[in-house]
């Protein structure tokens, strides 16, 4: 089975990986300020709606979608940095970039990943209130055409890597983020990685609400990919 996606040419290459319920649509914004800057980009759709697909499916789904690119930034955004790490760990990657992120222990199943967080939703606050804020009212009304209902089999697969890639890793919090707000990112990236969070303006999907300043950032990080900050041992 075949997942769409979409590969532009040019210098680095941005590997952009959606997160729960995503698709490609997500990163329609940052992909095009990427590509005025002159880089490739990647946006492949996880198999979210397929039933048997894992962990393994999920990052066989973005490598396969790589193809013979290089010079690969792999950015993942909030679940999404469940495949991305995969992804490093299997593929030479320059840089790693965890966006408003849900940071993965070894051996830790995506279902457990909240209590062990000790996350607590939002209170008082509809959907898109929690994921849209800052984001354009003509998009917010488009984004739900673009939801896919994830029926996948990952929620319950312990993450499979024993140990955090040997890559050079970023992560990037959104400050105005009320789904996962700046302290307890702060707080999740600390213990897990050991690492202080960078942080842009902008809510949950920065991609949408902010798509220029985080074409910024990111390719930002391009000058100084070989000394980003090593994370500890997770």
């Amino acid at each position: 089975m075949s997942y769409p996606c979409v590969s532009l040419r040019g210098m680095a290459t941005f590997v952009l990986i959606h997160g729960g319920g995503g698709s490609a649509w997500d990163w329609h914004l940052l992909a095009s300020e990427l590509t005025a800057r002159g880089h490739d980009v990647v946006v492949p759709e996880l198999p979210i709606d397929d039933e048997s697909a894992g962990l393994a499916e999920f990052g066989r789904t973005v490598v396969d979608a790589i193809g013979d690119h290089t010079d690969l930034v792999v950015v993942g955004q909030s679940y999404g940095c469940f495949t991305a790490p995969l992804v490093a760990d299997e593929l030479p990657v320059r840089l790693l970039v965890l966006l408003t992120p849900m940071i993965p222990r070894p051996g830790e199943k995506p279902g457990d990943w909240w209590d062990a967080t000790g996350y607590r939703s939002p209170e008082g606050l509809s959907e898109a209130e929690q994921f849209y804020n800052g984001v354009p009212a003509e998009l917010v009304a488009e984004a739900p055409s673009h939801v896919r209902q994830q029926v996948s089999a990952e929620w319950n697969e312990p993450w499979p890597l024993a140990a955090w890639p040997d890559v050079p890793t970023k992560v990037l919090l959104a400050r105005d983020d009320r789904f996962f707000p700046a302290d307890f990112v702060r707080r999740v990236a600390a213990d897990r990685l050991g690492v202080v969070p960078d942080e842009v303006d902008g809510g949950h999907t920065v991609a949408l609400s902010r798509p220029k300043q985080l074409a910024d950032r990111l390719t930002g990080y391009l000058g100084t990919a070989g000394r980003a900050g090593q994370p500890s041992p997770g």
